[in-house]
């Protein structure tokens, strides 16, 4: 049994498919193929379930999966300890962060860490929270940025900030009148929203009663609810004149159009918000990267 052969496992346990799994790992698919193969046979079990297009982890490849998720988290924590000789700031620090925060946040942090540590360079991923709090146990990320509620075993979260929601709006809409928006009003207008599995979707749904009601009604008329894959895809069909939408305040900043084509209202008090925070495992071996990334958000 072997490290990649663990992760291999991962990979394919993560996307249910060989095709994809090889390519995660940056390897053939017969290659992988073979090496789960040789694990199972290793091990004496089924690991997964093979259909026609995917594979499903069956129950003790299941309790195998995550206990190596947990071998190679050790692994990434015991090259870690081997390099606590060497400057902690000296070595890429590996970020991660969900899709509605990454682009506002990270132009602000990686210049001030160019600043405040210029021999630590950044790699930088954008995902879902699922996939962020899966990389993160597994060491492949040191840090992640996520919104609350966030909770897992040894790992450490650190509230950073809380963001108010906006509602982004043609400038010639109705609700532009309005100096403040109640959530409830939302209902009775067509709001574009983030796709399937962005939690800011479900935040959204959640701060304006009615919300979801209505699109469940849209549905069963036959009407398709629009969605985006980013914030950024949002704004352009708000632009557009297709509907209106609901941003987070760092995401509403940003200027993209002129200044009399889009309209930003705050919600009316006490409006929705959501909080911001950094995670990282506890058992991560270099405190000073953790404590250097505080300080250029700090850094205003």
């Amino acid at each position: 049994m072997t490290l990649t052969e663990l992760r291999y496992l991962v990979a394919l346990s993560e996307t249910g498919h060989f095709r994809k799994a090889a390519e995660q790992c940056s390897v053939s698919q017969p290659t992988l193929s073979i090496a789960i193969k040789k694990l199972e046979e290793e091990l004496g079990v089924s690991l997964f379930e093979r259909a026609r297009q995917q594979v499903a982890t069956t129950p003790i490849g299941e309790r195998i999966v995550e206990q190596a998720h947990a071998v190679l988290a050790e692994t990434q924590t015991l090259r870690q300890l081997a390099n606590l000789g060497k400057d902690p700031l000296g070595s890429m620090l590996s970020v991660g962060a969900i899709y509605t925060v990454g682009p506002y946040l990270f132009p602000r942090l990686v210049s001030r860490l160019q600043r405040l540590a210029p021999k630590m360079p950044l790699y930088i991923e954008e995902n879902y929270t699922a996939s962020l709090r899966a990389k993160l146990t597994s060491g492949e990320l040191d840090a992640i940025f996520v919104a609350l509620p966030f909770t897992e075993t040894d790992v450490v979260t650190q509230t950073l900030f809380d963001e108010p929601f906006v509602v982004l709006l043609p400038q010639d809409h109705a609700l532009a009148k309005q100096s403040h928006i109640e959530p409830r009003v939302l209902a009775e207008h067509r709001v574009l929203l983030m796709g399937e599995g962005h939690c800011f979707r479900d935040q959204v749904l959640e701060a304006c009663p009615g919300l979801q009601q209505a699109m469940r009604e849209n549905y069963a008329r036959g009407n398709a609810v629009v969605e985006g894959s980013s914030l950024e895809t949002l704004r352009h069909m708000v632009a557009s004149g297709l509907g209106i939408t609901v941003l987070p305040h760092s995401a509403a900043k940003e200027v993209t159009y002129g200044e009399h084509t889009l309209a930003v209202r705050p919600f009316a008090d006490p409006g929705p918000t959501r909080s911001i925070a950094l995670a990282w495992r506890a058992s991560y071996p270099r405190p000073e990267a953790i404590d250097i990334l505080n300080d250029a958000l700090r850094d205003r």
